[in-house]
């Protein structure tokens, strides 16, 4: 049984009304608008819950290009990138969608950097004073005595020390900037930088606030893999759109407490476009795929079933390419794929998200000479051995509901953000995390700063954990899929089972976070800070 309907019988019949009492993610007893008894207390809506919104059935597809976000190269000069609003035309049908972007577009502009070579980007607020989304003041790190409008910026998967990490609480306002410093001594990767700010993030983001961070190194660059022209970021996220094209961002109906659990928009964006088409030659192609979303999952696959190759995923290369037919991406994962349209010239084939298409390839006609390939090794990707650990810690990942079983409360372990410390890796340490998942939910688990490898998956007993934190197995371990077999920095954390990561807190002592990147999971608690600590 999970969680959540297991405290709600556990503690109703303790007569303390659904586990309310014991765990709130709002102050429960203030909350305006309750209903139900002295046993029941949930939300009652006092607005509207969803306006007229845009059918994109009702739009032509692929009717617009593919956009394709401007590159700034680091070098020796800091890059100055600001955060402002502006507005974007999502598909030519509608009228420009107003949006908060990183240098005036959504996705932001793509960063390519050198690995080994340090670069600094000064990120520039100049965003409005006054959120155009609906805060919820209830959560923590959104209270009404904050600022509306704040910001901080993460690169994710890179491995910085905290100062230029983008910790949440480390926010500014309008008008302020902050210079970050990356060393970059890291391998190729697809990494991403995007709004962290405690408390509205989910909404930041949601606005626009993302794109792209590509590190090259020699090794990657000598395997002559598809490049230029031919390596293409598709940068994924849905949205819900008001018919004259704005962004909706969904509520629970009570104006005090707007936070619902997670945002699914029926509007898929590829770039920032909705349902565009891109046009390629007859030959190998590179895409740097990134899942944007704040809740979606994407299982991208093409139309005709033909297969693609998977050679990376978040923390760069595999050690060698995987023949799939489908790559299931949770939100913050990254998966790098090659397509060969050789044998397709002349057609038009779509990307699917299961049965719905988001992007039309037209391969052009004729034969073209193509001295790309995808070589049978990659990199080397040694497998850290569980024996190196030196600690091992079991951490639960909860949800709580209320008496009419909506979620309104996530936590990592028990424990909500503002509680003192509790994992304190030792640095250079190497450690196991068992992430144990008590809800019905699949959360995408990432760690700032470091990169891990998954173990395996393996179902438990979740009766047995609850009644005495005893862990029963009640089948086999699965190992990670072959996409999944490099370097992680986001771990998919399947229902009813215990997910297994091993992780070497490599780089800078400090403090950082570990989350679900369910961004609305994220901001109601289910984000904990971890602190890395000299020996």
């Amino acid at each position: 049984m999970p969680s959540s309907r297991r405290d709600f019988l556990k503690w109703s019949a303790l007569g303390l009304g659904a586990g309310v009492t014991r765990l709130r993610a709002h102050d429960m007893q203030a909350m305006p608008k309750m209903g139900g008894g002295a046993l029941c207390k949930h939300m009652v809506a006092d607005q509207a819950k969803v306006p007229r919104l845009l059918d994109p059935n009702q739009l032509k597809l692929f009717v617009d290009p593919l956009p394709i976000p401007p590159v700034l190269r680091a070098g020796g000069d800091v890059l100055r990138v600001d955060m402002r609003e502006t507005e974007q035309r999502l598909h030519r049908e509608l009228p420009p969608t107003r949006v908060w972007t990183y240098g005036g577009c959504m996705p932001g502009p793509t960063i390519e950097t050198q690995s080994g070579k340090a670069f600094r980007v000064d990120w520039l607020n100049a965003l409005p004073t006054k959120h155009f989304l609906p805060i919820d003041h209830r959560i923590h790190g959104a209270e009404k005595d904050k600022p509306e409008v704040r910001a901080i910026v993460h690169v994710h998967g890179a491995c910085v020390p905290t100062a230029s990490d983008g910790y949440p609480e480390d926010w500014y306002v309008p008008g302020k900037s902050r210079l970050h410093t990356y060393p970059n001594k890291q391998d190729a990767a697809a990494l991403w930088y995007h709004d962290h700010a405690m408390g509205i993030n989910r909404l930041n983001i949601y606005a626009g606030m993302f794109g792209n961070v590509v590190v090259r190194d020699e090794h990657e660059q000598s395997l002559g893999l598809p490049r230029g022209e031919q390596e293409i970021p598709l940068t994924l996220s849905d949205r819900l759109l008001t018919p004259d094209g704005q962004l909706y961002y969904p509520v629970s109906g009570n104006s005090e407490a707007p936070w619902v659990s997670e945002v699914f928009g029926n509007a898929m964006l590829v770039n920032g476009a909705l349902s565009p088409y891109l046009d390629v030659q007859p030959r190998r192609y590179r895409f740097r795929v990134l899942n944007a979303s704040n809740a979606r999952f994407f299982n991208l696959k093409l139309r005709n079933a033909q297969s693609f190759v998977q050679i990376g995923s978040d923390q760069g290369l595999l050690a060698a390419p995987v023949t799939q037919r489908n790559v299931f991406i949770a939100p913050g994962e990254r998966a790098d794929i090659v397509i060969d349209f050789a044998a397709l010239a002349g057609q038009q084939i779509e990307l699917m998200n299961d049965a719905l298409p988001i992007l039309q390839f037209r391969i052009g006609n004729g034969r073209v000479q193509d001295t790309s390939v995808v070589p049978a090794v990659l990199r080397d990707v040694p497998r850290t051995a569980e024996s190196s650990a030196t600690n091992q810690r079991l951490l639960t990942l909860d949800s709580y509901a209320d008496c009419v079983a909506e979620p309104m409360l996530m936590l990592l372990n028990g424990k909500r953000w503002h509680e003192p410390v509790t994992e304190k890796p030792v640095l250079g340490s190497t450690e196991i995390w068992s992430l144990i998942n008590l809800t019905d939910d699949s959360h995408p688990i990432h760690l700032h700063m470091v990169r891990f490898q998954i173990l395996d998956r393996q179902p438990f007993d979740q009766g047995a954990w609850l009644d005495s934190q005893t862990v029963r197995h009640t089948g086999p371990a699965q190992p990670p899929t072959a996409g999944e077999a490099g370097w992680k920095d986001v771990v998919q954390a399947w229902p009813g089972m215990i997910t297994r990561i091993i992780v070497r807190f490599d780089g800078y002592a400090g403090r950082y976070a570990w989350h679900c990147h369910l961004l609305e999971h994220e901001a109601n608690e289910m984000m904990r800070p971890f602190e890395v600590v000299t020996a």
